[in-house]
């Protein structure tokens, strides 16, 4: 799901991870909206906002909505930056330091979350936005930009392109991979809003602590590649052993 790169990358594993991932932003979107009433997934509207703010002279509130989206574009590139230092050692664990900083975020504004908001409810909007930052550009740089899991402005763009071009490609080949295009994009937005859907619902009962389920969920996942590598591993040696 995360481990494989460039040409071993199938659409399989694009499937499982944009299943994830886009799952995992649907709850820190609903949730960092109820709990703080800020966009905490995507800096669109932020920068509508902070422009709003400098033509009214507002410096001070413009401020905070420019480090909503320098939070996002920090997670963005210390993902990166960290990925390209691992890479340098070992491609196939580029994925392991931003998942779990990720985690570690999630974990923290679950348990510490309501005393945040009582002294300075933006310190959970920088930090949800920073993690979804890193998030956004991992599944970007492993999937070679073909998933973006923390918003749907794009998707909803790529989306009403591929389905108008069905009506005219008209070679198998290319509706096969239109198809399959599509239905990626379908199951990003489905899980997305399946995410968003169930943490609205359990938010009136736990509150931030609904963001442990996400932060559980990318543990598991870290969890479940190491594993598969390891059975994989273990089946070739048997297979050796049983030849010789």
């Amino acid at each position: 799901m995360f481990r494989h790169q460039g040409k071993t990358r199938t659409l399989r594993h694009n499937k499982k991870i944009a299943s994830l991932l886009s799952f995992v932003a649907g709850i820190v979107n609903v949730v960092g909206f109820l709990s703080v009433q800020r966009l905490t997934t995507n800096v669109t509207g932020h920068f509508a906002f902070f422009v709003d703010e400098v033509f009214k002279l507002h410096f001070a509130e413009s401020f905070i909505y420019f480090f909503y989206i320098l939070f996002f574009f920090l997670g963005s590139f210390v993902s990166s930056f960290l990925t390209e230092i691992i890479a340098t050692k070992n491609e196939r664990f580029i994925f392991i330091t931003p998942i779990i900083i990720e985690s570690i975020i999630l974990f923290t504004i679950a348990f510490w979350g309501q005393n945040l908001i009582k002294y300075n409810s933006n310190l959970i909007a920088f930090s949800l936005l920073f993690a979804m930052g890193l998030q956004n550009s991992l599944v970007t740089r492993i999937s070679n930009a073909v998933v973006r899991t923390t918003h749907l402005t794009g998707l909803f763009t790529d989306l009403g392109i591929e389905l108008s071009q069905l009506f005219f490609y008209k070679k198998r080949e290319q509706q096969d991979k239109l198809i399959s295009t599509i239905r990626l994009r379908l199951r990003i937005i489905i899980f997305f809003f399946i995410g968003g859907f169930l943490g609205g619902i359990f938010y009136s009962y736990l509150h931030l602590y609904v963001l442990l389920a996400p932060a559980t969920m990318l543990i598991i996942g870290l969890y479940y590649d190491n594993l598969k590598v390891k059975l994989l591993s273990w089946k070739r040696n048997y297979d050796l052993k049983g030849k010789n």
